[in-house]
């Protein structure tokens, strides 16, 4: 069996990443999160009956940076796949400092490490569309970085580092920007799920500016699918894009989720302010995956945003347990 490493593996995409890789008898799966282990209403995984392929490990990008890397040393996986990241973009703006240490520090000293490492196949770095800012037309992987927000500002930057090591010392990295993940087992405080257990709870569903921001929503494993594909057969020093084949505007997601639940969209929703730095749209190309590894999303929104109800609805119990609004972790 081949080992991967999965950094970040508390986080929703790299949760269905570590799920879908344990569906493959040929890997090792090793996961690192800076938090104690989620249970199984965010870790779909934790359903399986068989864990023997799987080891976690508590470990913090920023605080245990050498205890990392001697996991590494001892495990020498072919594989090492990070998902860990300060995530989320408004409050980027009241700690920016934060963002960039998590980001881009971090980044640089992994990086710096794994450079040298001979048994090292392929590291895949999840990226953010958001590196682009606002964009117009069809935005494709060496689109130039235009970022609008610190998040977008600290992902910039920790990706540019690592193509500095793929320029100097050949690093076997692979790049993922993949558009708006949904899907059940997500954050509660995203706007999907929050519209799902708003209408349960008869609460408003706000939609800032109007929800008229165009994002380009694509199941979470289709993403995952995707990434498994690029950790396997991916080009070195290359970014693949994974988007649906058209963007939609938040409020008509909104709106779907409501029909399907039988509730009146306009009685349900009200508008607030835009974000600050919101972008307008995300909608960029994915050609370079479809045509190099015969990737395309099987999950249509409907399809998807049904099963995000459906669980909302299994593990209604759970979920009221939780907090529905983003904390924020240093």
């Amino acid at each position: 069996m081949k080992k991967v490493v999965v950094i970040g593996s508390n986080s929703f995409s790299g949760a269905d990443f570590v799920d879908l890789l344990l569906d493959d008898p040929e890997y090792e799966v090793i996961v690192v999160s800076r938090s104690p282990e989620k249970g199984r209403l965010f870790l779909p995984y934790k359903d399986r009956n068989d864990l023997s392929r799987f080891r976690f490990h508590r470990l913090d990008l920023n605080q245990d940076m050498s205890a990392l890397c001697g996991l590494l040393e001892e495990t020498k996986p072919a594989y090492v796949v990070n998902f860990a990241a300060q995530s989320e973009v408004a409050p980027s703006w009241a700690h920016p400092e934060q963002w960039f240490q998590t980001n881009a520090v971090a980044i640089a000293a992994l990086g710096n490490y794994l450079k040298d490492q001979r048994w090292l196949e392929r590291y895949v770095h999840i990226s953010s569309p958001e590196v682009y800012g606002t964009t117009e037309g069809v935005v494709r992987e060496d689109a130039r970085l235009d970022p609008s927000t610190p998040y977008a500002a600290s992902k910039a930057a920790g990706d540019l580092m690592l193509f500095t090591l793929v320029k100097n010392f050949d690093f076997p990295l692979v790049m993922i920007r993949a558009t708006n993940v949904y899907g059940a087992h997500q954050q509660l405080f995203k706007i999907i799920p929050r519209t799902a257990i708003y209408l349960k709870l008869g609460r408003k569903i706000q939609l800032h500016g109007g929800g008229y921001a165009v994002k380009s929503y694509i199941h979470i494993r289709d993403v995952s699918r995707g990434e498994k594909a690029a950790m396997e057969r991916g080009r070195h020093g290359e970014i693949y894009h994974l988007s649906p084949d058209e963007g939609v505007a938040v409020r008509h997601v909104v709106r779907l989720i409501c029909e399907q639940a039988g509730k009146d969209f306009d009685r349900t929703t009200e508008v607030v302010a835009e974000r600050l730095g919101q972008d307008k749209a995300y909608v960029i190309d994915s050609s370079k995956a479809r045509s190099e590894f015969g990737w395309a999303p099987r999950v249509g929104l409907e399809q998807g945003l049904r099963e995000v109800v459906e669980w909302v609805e299994r593990d209604w119990e759970l979920i009221q347990c939780e907090p529905l609004e983003y904390v924020h972790k240093r």
